[in-house]
């Protein structure tokens, strides 16, 4: 197949009220031109609308009939993003009609992974025939579900397009991707046949709704909050016993799993520094259960941007950190990239999750088309 335009989307659990949403020409194996990415900020109703969305959807812990604000939430959604899709598409001088297939990831509201004798859940708000009736493009979205029905994580989805960045970038095997949403995962490639995916932890998620919680903003901007604390390496310690960090791959975690209530009682400074803290050193407890501990990680996704944390990954985690431009790659962009490269893959009917990355019992096409 020649390489298509395809435009992926993806809005993170960290909530951080924006759309990403990135443009790229590939025939879901490799990757023919980057195009453009941008950020495109949700209306303030909609994400507050969003907010008050995960908050019922923990309370409905896919227990009974879902909440009646997930349809309302589910047409908001999509008609923001299909809006941000046109907009990213008419400013780089292209049409829809020039689109071969838009991956509309939709927003997580609840992710439970599988537990011996359960089957995991997952739910992801996103109208796929709505939007492709708005941008009369073909849209493939609800990719999870399929590999969680035949008893896989549903996460972590990125591994197909890490490995593709990865053969074209470092083809030594030494490189990892790690990348730092809401919740932190990582791909490991061996330079060969072999990809290991799976959630190292958390990454912002806890330390954004610590921030929040105090009052002081969205994030710890720029890591100065963690920079000018310090890390209750005694608490540490406790928080690093948690069972998940030591559990063999394949494994996923919702964003909640890892919550602000572990920096309870700490002043805003030392809180921030031993979530940051945190974060890293459970990536470099998933450093050690790879088949081989990579010499660099390449960092995508938002943590990227605390050099605080960055810093205290490269020392707590014992390995070589830079960011991902420094492979070529546009690190804000690389999610989004990757739902417009899965995309395609559902458009050929290619695998978009595997046994070494969500557990699936075999190489598991997934997503549905909207045509």
């Amino acid at each position: 197949m020649e390489p298509i335009w395809a435009v992926g989307l993806m809005t993170g659990t960290v909530l951080d009220g924006n759309i990403d949403v990135a443009l790229i020409k590939t025939d879901g194996e490799r990757i023919a031109d980057f195009g453009t990415y941008t950020l495109a900020p949700y209306p303030a109703e909609i994400r507050s609308l969003l907010e008050e969305t995960l908050r019922q959807a923990r309370a409905w812990n896919f227990d009974g009939p879902e909440p009646a604000i997930f349809r309302e939430a589910e047409e908001a959604l999509t008609r923001a993003q299909s809006a941000a899709v046109k907009d990213l598409v008419e400013s780089y001088g292209l049409t829809m009609a020039d689109i071969g297939v838009v991956g509309f990831h939709g927003q997580t509201v609840l992710h439970r992974a599988p537990q011996p004798g359960r089957r995991g859940d997952t739910r992801q708000l996103g109208d796929g025939e709505l939007m492709h009736s708005i941008l009369g493009a073909k849209v493939a979205y609800d990719f999870r579900s399929a590999d969680v029905r035949a008893g896989g994580q549903g996460a972590p989805l990125a591994a197909a397009y890490h490995a593709a960045l990865l053969r074209e970038a470092d083809a030594s095997g030494d490189t990892a991707v790690l990348n730092l949403g809401g919740v932190g995962n990582i791909t490991w490639w061996d330079g060969k046949d072999n990809v290991v995916a799976f959630d190292t932890g958390p990454a912002n998620a806890p330390l954004n709704d610590f921030i929040k919680a105090k009052g002081l903003g969205e994030m710890d901007r720029d890591g100065r909050l963690g920079a000018a604390g310090t890390v209750d390496e005694a608490r540490l310690a406790r928080l690093l016993q948690h069972p998940y960090l030591t559990k063999p791959y394949p494994k996923s975690l919702d964003r909640f799993d890892f919550g602000a209530a572990m920096a309870d009682g700490l002043s805003v400074e030392d809180g921030a520094a031993t979530l940051t803290a945190f974060t890293v050193s459970a990536v470099g407890k998933a450093l050690d259960l790879l088949p081989r501990r990579p010499k660099r990680l390449a960092v995508s996704g938002g943590g990227r941007h605390n050099p605080t944390m960055m810093a205290m990954l490269a020392s707590r985690a014992d390995v070589e950190v830079v960011q991902a431009e420094t492979l070529g790659w546009k690190g804000d962009a690389v999610e989004a990239e990757c739902f417009a490269f899965l995309a395609v893959r559902v458009l050929r009917g290619l695998p978009i999750s595997f046994p070494s990355t969500t557990g699936a019992p075999q190489p598991m096409q997934g997503g549905r088309l909207a045509a």
